[in-house]
């Protein structure tokens, strides 16, 4: 996995928290979507971007991870 799929799925995840929020403030609810559960969902993928980039991190050998 690039380092840009793994800023994405970060970015992605701020994204889903944000609107999360807007929903749990404003009492909105869609369907299956409700502030909590776009929270738990943004959250939880930016939980997993990071554990992707701790691996890419730790497996890179080479000095030049961050500068690509």
């Amino acid at each position: 996995m690039k380092n840009k799929h793994i800023i994405i799925l970060f970015i992605a995840g701020a994204i889903i928290t944000f609107f999360g929020a807007l929903f749990k403030i404003a009492h909105w609810k869609i369907g299956i979507l409700t502030g909590m559960f776009l929270i738990t969902t943004g959250i939880s993928i930016k939980v997993i971007a990071a554990v992707l980039f701790i691996i890419k991190l730790i497996l890179n050998r080479k000095n030049e991870f961050l500068n690509q």
